[in-house]
């Protein structure tokens, strides 16, 4: 089936600050069907997908605790609606992501407001598994060199439009 007529999953992001200006990126360690990752390609930012009503700025602080514990976060600020297309995916068609032909993304800048040793991406948390399994504090404007292809100019943008936290 062509992307073409799939939709796209609702989906946030979120760009978490620390006090220094840096933000958090996880290092994935397995391809999960069409969100391959490439050697070398292997770290993002947290992301995930919006449940069906729930509030996105919910969903933002979900998604930051099952990928990563925290919970120690303020709000910053919001992107406008960027979009993603999954590479071509000739896996099987029951993946759960098979059936959308890229991600619609609201990204969140957060300021982190614990201690680094509240970020633990390796314990499952709502039966979700790990997908990171390190992390690091980075710039923001050298995080879409470390991203697949495929998502980096919305790394771009995201960069462009949060510019203003990372210092």
């Amino acid at each position: 089936m062509s992307n073409d007529n799939k939709p796209y999953r609702p989906n946030v992001g979120i760009a978490l600050f620390n006090a220094d200006g840096r933000v958090l990126i996880g290092h994935r360690f397995k391809g999960d069907g069409p969100e391959i990752i490439l050697p070398g390609l292997d770290w993002q930012m947290p992301q995930g997908g919006v449940d069906e009503g729930e509030n996105l700025r919910d969903a933002a602080m979900r998604e930051l605790w099952e990928e990563t514990s925290v919970t120690s976060a303020d709000y910053l600020g919001e992107t406008d609606w960027l979009t993603y297309e999954f590479p071509p995916y000739d896996g099987p068609q029951t993946h759960r992501l098979a059936k959308f032909r890229g991600q619609r993304q609201k990204w969140f800048a957060l300021r982190f407001t614990g201690k680094d040793d509240e970020i633990d991406p390796l314990t499952p948390r709502n039966d979700q598994p790990a997908e990171f399994d390190a992390w690091r504090w980075e710039r923001l404007d050298r995080v879409a060199d470390l991203v697949v292809p495929f998502r980096r100019e919305v790394y771009q943008a995201v960069a462009r439009q949060f510019a203003p936290f990372a210092n």
